[in-house]
Order: structure tokens, then C-alpha cells, then sequence
């Protein structure tokens, strides 16, 4: 079997910065199993699946398309950069004629329509609840230590844990911050948190101005200890920050060590626009 497989750098324009996904274009359908083994070998936090949903379908004319994403353990519901990822694949390697992709995916249908040079994720958003500290002080502890929390909110969609961080530090705090993968899994356990996001307020002033917020974000019990910029996180930091800035128009930008920057749009439907770039950095074919 041969099966074209590409790396997208995803949420920014140079290589080897932003977030790494794999993308595999499926003529025909795989075997149920060989989804995970080819993700596992990939070894990428996620390797997205584009398939035909009729036998008459092309990559290169078609508008709807099936997506799935897996990373090295297991199936997600829901990936923003891999989305991104298999877009660009779709619209600058197959060069798709349409403006406009829609995907069926375990989240719905997710659309994604080219900007001017941006792709444009259109992405459902998920409300956050306030979390009581007591359940979730250990994995907190685990993360930041003795660091001021300012505010703690939970997505019960999506299962991550929402830890915003006072106002009083920088983005410099956040990104010196040091996490244990062993830590994490050893403080939860319950599997109601499947993702810890921590998030701090931009700042108007200095080197780093004009991004809303920051975020770092972490999913071990999902086999990634940080994944370097997500689309699903913002997700959630996009309504939360919404309502806090009282803003619908956001930049965010992710501290991981990759980095990546994601402009965001609340829409008047209930969901979001997440706009981020891409670089293509490999194609190649997988051969078994």
C-alpha cells in the first residue's frame, strides 16, 4: 500500500516553528487498525486522515471531505492544527478549487475557508464553568506550584481544566515554567480533566505587546506531555477570554517552545473562527 503522507507546520509561516501534524490523503479506506499505527509512527501529537466520502470524489474538486486525528495513543474528538494542517494540504499541495472545505468529523461538521494568507478554521466554542479548587488542587499544585491562580474554570465538552494564572506575572513567568508529565498523571487520575490549559493576560505594553493572552497547554493522559499550539484549547480560552476582555476580535499566542500565534473571531452563531498560517516542511509517501 502507498498512501501520500505530508508535515505541516501549523500557526505559523516559518518551518520548524509552530505545530507539526501529519497528514495522510486516503484513496480508499484503511483498515481500522493501521489509523494508530500510522500515527504511532508518525509520532507527531496528531496525524490527521483525509478520506473520500463517495468513490466518485477528488481531492482536487470535491467541497466535503471525512476527518480524523489521532495522536501516538489514541483517537481525539477534535484537533484545530491538524485541521489546519489538512486543509493546507487540500488547498496549496492538491490545489482544491473550492473556498470553502467542510469536514465530518467526531465534532460535527468543521469548515475551513481560505483568508488571504491565512486559513480559516471555523471551530465550535466551548464555554468554561467555575471549578471548585478542592477537586483538582493536586494537578494545580503539580502544574504551578505555589503560583497565584486568579481564576480556575472547567469544559465539561471537552474535559480540560482552564488555570489562569494572576494578572501580576508575565508571559516570561509562564514560559519558564517547568512540568512533569508523571506529576500530572500521578494527580489525576479521576479522568475528568483529559488537558490542562494555563493562562495568563497579555499586556498592552512592552516587547510582547498586542497579544489579548498567552497559554501553554498539556494533555499526558492523551500520550502529549505539550503540545506546542491547539486549536481545540482555544476553543475554550476564546470564550473565557471573550467574556473577561469583553473583546470578539482576539490575537493569542500559544509559549510553548515552538510558539505559534492564532488570531481569533467569536461569531454571532455560537462558534469561532480560529485564522492561523502554515509552512509545508515534507512529502513523502508511506509504503507497506
Amino acid at each position: 500500500m502507498r498512501i501520500p503522507v505530508f508535515t505541516v507546520d501549523a500557526f505559523t509561516n516559518q518551518p520548524f516553528s509552530g505545530n507539526p501534524a501529519a497528514v495522510c490523503l486516503l484513496e480508499n479506506d484503511l483498515d481500522e487498525d493501521l489509523h494508530q499505527k500510522i500515527a504511532t509512527e508518525m509520532n507527531l501529537s496528531e496525524t490527521a486522515f483525509i478520506r473520500k466520502l463517495h468513490p466518485g470524489d477528488d481531492f482536487t474538486k470535491s467541497s466535503h471531505f471525512g476527518l480524523r486525528w489521532f495522536t501516538p495513543a489514541n483517537e481525539v474528538p477534535l484537533c484545530g492544527h491538524a485541521t489546519l494542517a489538512a486543509s493546507a494540504v487540500l488547498f496549496h499541495v492538491q490545489k482544491n478549487t473550492n473556498s470553502v472545505l467542510t469536514f465530518v468529523t467526531l465534532s460535527g461538521e468543521l469548515k475551513a475557508r481560505q483568508g488571504e494568507d491565512h486559513i480559516v478554521l471555523d471551530l465550535p466554542l466551548y464555554l468554561t464553568y467555575p471549578q471548585v479548587l478542592q477537586e483538582v488542587e493536586e494537578l494545580i499544585k503539580a502544574a504551578v506550584g505555589d503560583m497565584i491562580v486568579q481564576d480556575l474554570r472547567y469544559s465539561p465538552d471537552t474535559k480540560k481544566l482552564l488555570v489562569r494564572l494572576s494578572d501580576a506575572y508575565d508571559r516570561s513567568v509562564l514560559e519558564g515554567l517547568q512540568v512533569s508529565a508523571q506529576r500530572f498523571l500521578s494527580a489525576e487520575k479521576t479522568g475528568k480533566v483529559k488537558g490542562l490549559i494555563l493562562t495568563l493576560r497579555g499586556n498592552s505594553s512592552g516587547k510582547h505587546k498586542g497579544h489579548d493572552f498567552y497559554s501553554r497547554y498539556f494533555a499526558p493522559w492523551h500520550g502529549i506531555l505539550e503540545d506546542p499550539v491547539t486549536g481545540s484549547a482555544h476553543a475554550v480560552l476564546s470564550s473565557y477570554w471573550s467574556e473577561q476582555l469583553g473583546k470578539k476580535e482576539m490575537l493569542a499566542f500559544q509559549c510553548s517552545r515552538r510558539g505559534g500565534e492564532l488570531k481569533i473571531s467569536l461569531r454571532n452563531d455560537g462558534r469561532v473562527d480560529i485564522a492561523g498560517q502554515i509552512a509545508i516542511v515534507l512529502k513523502g509517501h508511506l509504503t507497506f
